[in-house]
């Protein structure tokens, strides 16, 4: 009886252990398993077209995206319903923890356009329009097309389908940012061939060694945007 009550002991602690739920880690990268179930692991991004990359991108970007989901700029239910809860501070950690990621882009995707229209979105990608009073996205998103920092992202590395998503957002009023908004200006002006062309283009261009967006902002930006720090535009746009 002696050596029995000591093995029931055993047995009964060995069956408490083994019931015990395990242990979670408190971390943010735990926490942020909800982002990554649709944007991929570690915020790569997916193969699902529509779905960006998080992982490397400025923070004052992300953070922008955040408030601009969380407070009806930018429309996706499933987005709002995640951020709804959650503070200015807490959307601040979302978006340094994102932007801390250093993760390999995946090659870029086949050009899926003929010469003509991959010709016209290089065009808009690096000189832009006069005519149409469209800058090159360069101007903005760097010389590299990887961002700048604090809060403009790179346009490389992105799935076509969601670059050509977004500008039609921007062109239809379903997608909005701080006034003066830059980007749904820039993007009613262009055709939807421009478009296409552009999305094409960036899509099937490689991401330079390591991806990371230039580390200051432009000497002068061709136009004013809002939630983007601008010490100086390069001037006035002609009335329309």
């Amino acid at each position: 009886m002696r050596g029995l009550l000591p093995a029931l002991a055993l047995a009964a602690a060995t069956a408490l252990a083994a019931a015990a739920p395990p242990k979670i880690e408190d971390s943010m990268a735990q926490r942020l398993l909800a982002c990554t179930g649709c944007h991929g692991k570690q915020g790569r991004a997916t193969s699902d077209g529509y779905i960006p990359r998080l992982a490397g991108k400025p923070a004052g970007y992300l953070l922008n995206q955040l408030h601009h989901f969380r407070d009806g700029r930018r429309q996706l239910r499933l987005m709002t319903g995640l951020l709804d809860p959650l503070d200015d501070a807490y959307l601040a950690e979302i978006a340094a923890h994102f932007a801390a990621l250093d993760i390999a882009y995946p090659p870029p995707q086949a050009a899926g356009a003929d010469r003509a229209s991959l010709a016209r979105g290089e065009q808009l990608a690096l000189r832009g329009d006069a005519g149409r009073r469209v800058p090159a996205c360069s101007a903005c998103h760097g010389a590299a097309l990887t961002g700048t920092q604090p809060a403009v992202p790179g346009l490389l590395g992105l799935p076509r389908d969601y670059l050509n998503a977004q500008l039609g957002a921007w062109r239809g009023g379903n997608r909005r940012a701080h006034a003066p908004d830059c980007m749904a200006s820039i993007a009613r002006r262009l055709a939807p061939d421009d478009v296409a062309a552009v999305a094409h283009w960036l899509a099937a261009q490689p991401v330079p060694a390591g991806g990371r967006p230039a580390p200051h902002e432009p000497a002068a930006w061709p136009l004013a945007c809002g939630g983007v720090p601008q010490r100086h535009v390069a001037a006035p746009e002609p009335a329309r």
